[in-house]
């Protein structure tokens, strides 16, 4: 007898998803939204604060200011150390749950943004004292710790390892909850974006219209610790499924073997592990990327849409501020407009999932919407009128809409498919999971791209304002043409794949796709097991995204 087929829809959209994912997935939630609160707050306040310092002590000096170019180096090695912070994933799954590995690296994060707030301290650094802004210029800054400006270069880098380790993990860990399932993923990954974002509007805002106000850019992310402390105990609860046999006996053998060796030469070889683990991972990744017109297509997709998106929050909404506003701090203003969209993007993604069925017209969106941040070329608004932010935040949420449509429905698209993807090679990728490798390699190449652009980009904008005491024309080159070009290239890659000149095409040739009704089969069956995973990632004894 034909079982009947799964029908998925808005309103059974939580339905779908068993009691276990259902509490996974809300615990995973919470932490999520502690983690992004936390971070808003932290890394709008190193922006604002490595801004107003270097062109403090430029005028104080009396030397032409190299704000973005400091800045851009500062941003930029910070994404290279995400890249190292991602190396470390591979190794520390493997022997450990992968919710230790995201707790504990959050935990890291934590301590570094505390160790910065006492270096400030210590150096003479105070809360910002009350009625300071009504006796007292925008540049003056007294309140301030005395430490070099260049310190935060290292501080900032070492908590880019931890998120980078947290942006990796958080790519793949939806594939553990929920399994291969399309729609599942696609509920998941939409419901973590939208209170993720949520959080994230909330945290950008609360910022720069309350924490750096009333305590200052250097004390303004005393709450990070906190809250990434917190994030960090909630996403303990999250329930690992039972362990195979098998895997017990290789984790305890090499529990055993690491006992017998000293924690430093266990940290190095664990570290030299990751190194050679990541770039066999890099090496896989290029080959599933480049072996057809399925996959080629996800690296201007994914990572030069990403890197416009960052450049657009960390870069130019910085500039903005900065330049042609006169405070820093309001940058996150314009954050959260970026969030919102986001938000809303996400939340689209989730309303039409049965409608749109692959990403590439969301991704396609996203590029059309890159247009808008020319008019930032031309705009001449009033100076120290925060009111002028918020017209930037309106701008950026429809650049971000398009954005976070394309992102949540790209990566639950290559959740899907490099699941397939595993369980079809039988094991031909010596252990390394090709969702990991793409993913890895994908992220790595924004980075990269990130990490070279950023501190070329500040200088120039440096130049052109040392030589003209304005940044229009910087802004012109820097947002207009460049997002031009960038966008020029991301429609022309949605066009790559077979089948892709549809509208909205119902499935690119070459997808791989489980039925609804044998996924829903093997839900039941392992539902009736007590496992919340597929069967096929109990076999794979090297899979290093096996355990939650």
């Amino acid at each position: 007898m034909t079982q009947k087929k799964t029908k998925y829809s808005i309103s059974n959209s939580w339905s779908i998803f068993t009691s276990k994912e259902k509490r996974n997935i809300v615990i995973y939630v919470l932490g999520i939204m502690l983690y992004k609160f936390g971070i808003e707050a932290f890394n709008g306040s190193m922006i604002a604060l490595a801004t107003s310092r270097y062109d403090r002590e430029a005028g104080l000096a009396g030397k032409p200011a190299r704000t973005f170019e400091r800045v851009g180096l500062l941003t930029g090695l910070n994404q290279a150390c995400r890249c190292l912070g991602s190396m470390l994933v591979t190794p520390l799954i493997r022997k450990n749950p992968t919710k230790t590995v995201i707790s504990g690296a959050v935990l890291a994060f934590g301590v570094l943004t505390a160790v910065l707030l006492i270096v400030d301290a210590s150096t003479g650094g105070t809360i910002k004292p009350r009625g300071w802004d009504k006796m007292h210029t925008t540049e003056d800054l007294d309140y301030y710790g005395t430490y070099n400006t260049d310190v935060m270069i290292p501080f900032y880098c070492f908590t880019g390892l931890a998120y980078g380790m947290v942006e990796t993990i958080r790519r793949v860990i939806a594939k553990d909850i929920v399994g291969g399932n399309i729609q599942k993923l696609l509920r998941m990954d939409s419901i973590v974006h939208i209170f993720y974002e949520i959080s994230g509007t909330g945290g950008a805002l609360t910022t720069s219209l309350v924490l750096i106000p009333y305590l200052g850019n250097n004390m303004s992310f005393i709450i990070t610790p906190i809250l990434l402390a917190a994030a960090s105990i909630v996403w303990r609860l999250i329930t690992a499924p039972p362990t195979p046999k098998i895997i017990k006996g290789l984790e305890v053998a090499s529990l055993e073997n690491d006992s017998k060796r000293s924690v430093t030469r266990a940290i190095l070889e664990g570290l030299l592990e990751g190194v050679v683990v990541f770039f066999k991972s890099l090496a896989l990744g290029i080959k599933i990327l480049i072996s057809s017109r399925r996959y080629i297509w996800l690296l201007p997709g994914y990572s030069l849409a990403l890197y416009s998106h960052r450049f657009l929050e960390n870069n130019i909404s910085t500039v903005i501020a900065q330049r042609y506003l006169g405070d820093a701090a309001w940058s996150q203003i314009m954050v959260a407009g970026s969030n919102f969209g986001e938000l809303l993007g996400a939340l689209f993604v989730f309303l039409f999932t049965t409608l749109i069925h692959t990403p590439l017209p969301w991704i396609r969106l996203d590029s059309l919407m890159l247009s808008i941040v020319w008019f930032l070329a031309f705009w001449r608004p009033a100076d120290q009128k925060m009111s002028q932010a918020w017209i930037v935040a309106g701008a950026f949420t429809p650049l971000s809409f398009g954005w976070a449509a394309g992102d949540v429905s790209l990566v639950a698209y290559v959740q899907s498919q490099l699941q397939g993807e595993e369980e079809r090679s039988g094991g031909e990728y010596d252990g390394i999971s090709p969702l990991s490798a793409v993913m890895s390699c994908l992220y790595s190449t924004y980075i990269v791209l990130y990490a070279i652009m950023s501190p070329l980009l500040g200088s120039y904008i440096d130049g052109v304002y040392k030589r003209r005491n304005d940044v229009h024309e910087a802004v012109k080159y820097v947002a207009g043409v460049q997002y031009s070009v960038i966008a020029g290239i991301i429609l022309v890659a949605t066009f790559v794949p077979k089948g892709s000149f549809a509208f909205n095409p119902k499935k690119l040739n070459g997808d791989i796709t489980a039925d609804d009704e044998e996924t829903t089969e093997r839900d039941n069956e392992a539902n009736a097991r007590g496992f919340e995973t597929s069967p096929s990632q109990e076999d794979q004894v090297g899979d290093t995204s096996r355990t939650v």
